[in-house]
């Protein structure tokens, strides 16, 4: 019987030490994985954030970033570290597209990441350059029907939301048009005319729209943009058309669901500053709030949606 209830005892404690460990969560620095170089969009969203999480959670967050293979490289680190909160993952729509892109990965992003909550959606810009002779998406649909295979659309390179958004328009409107990836800009030569069209963040075209540099044709998002309030989404023309650039944050599968709910509260309320709003704004984006299970189905229907895409147009990495 002594044993009986030194051992219920012990037991006790145990659930009292990982109680209070539980409660102090963070005790430490966190480290929040960008699988993308400094500077870029990823990159400068999530050093936004860790600098509000560092005022509510009262814990450092590191910005710690791990470029290449498409965001694959930091993804994997994440999918490796321990379960227990302190190493966070970047997820964006890249992490959705590569699960068909790539061939044998060693982890599934909807099975591996535990996902804590959405932070912004932003729409691409369908752009075209003033002297083109469609002004509209019906013009450029009619257009392009009318001269196959003459219409070059630039992108980031195979694979990236740029190229999908853009392969996506064929398959719904039943136009050709020539796929030409970028490794670096692309902007420079849609200016100069050597290729006609794209479908860029609206950040790295929106001063160019302004000055009548270029011109937009239709924003790729479900509702219009507040960035460019005037111009139409291209679903108002194509129905049920929609493809966003997208982040999020995730943990490694199996950290305690205390650690996922306290993480998901902070940053959706970081998400809901006004100060944080009007910085997503400036790159034309809005926040994208959500409970762990909204934001884990919203991967999963993202990952299915462009795997389709992918598979159709027979993209493979470069």
């Amino acid at each position: 019987m002594r044993k009986l209830l030194l051992a219920l005892a012990f037991a006790a404690g145990l659930g009292s030490i990982n109680s209070a460990t539980a409660q102090v969560y963070p005790a430490r620095p966190l480290h929040l994985v960008v699988g993308y170089p400094a500077g870029l969009t990823p990159d400068i969203i999530a050093r936004l954030i860790a600098r509000s999480l560092l005022e509510r959670l009262g814990q450092q967050v590191i910005v710690d970033n791990r470029p290449g293979a498409g965001s694959n490289i930091g993804t994997e680190v994440v999918v490796r570290a321990p379960a227990d909160g302190y190493t966070l993952l970047v997820v964006t729509v890249a992490n959705a597209i590569n699960a068909t892109l790539y061939e044998g990965l060693n982890f599934d992003i909807v099975r591996d990441i535990a996902p804590i909550a959405g932070t912004f959606r932003s729409p691409l810009a369908m752009v075209v350059r003033p002297s083109f002779p469609a002004k509209s998406v019906p013009e450029f649909i009619a257009y392009a029907k009318a001269n196959p295979g003459k219409i070059n659309y630039a992108s980031a390179g195979y694979g990236t939301v740029t190229n999908v958004a853009g392969e996506l328009f064929k398959a719904m409107t039943g136009v050709e048009l020539v796929h030409v990836p970028y490794r670096g800009s692309y902007v420079p030569d849609l200016l100069g005319g050597q290729v006609q069209a794209t479908f860029a963040p609206i950040a790295s075209v929106i001063e160019y729209i302004r000055a009548g540099k270029l011109r937009a044709l239709a924003v790729t998002s479900a509702t219009r943009s507040d960035a460019l309030p005037d111009i139409p989404t291209v679903g108002e023309f194509v129905p049920v058309y929609e493809a966003s650039a997208w982040e999020g944050i995730g943990v490694p599968k199996n950290t305690p669901e205390e650690i996922i709910e306290k993480l998901n509260k902070e940053i959706n309320a970081v998400l809901a500053d006004p100060k944080m709003e009007a910085r997503l704004a400036d790159i034309g984006a809005v926040p994208m709030p959500m409970t762990p299970a909204e934001f884990g189905k919203f991967i999963a229907a993202e990952t299915e949606k462009w795997g389709k895409v992918i598979r159709a147009a027979n993209i493979r990495p470069d």
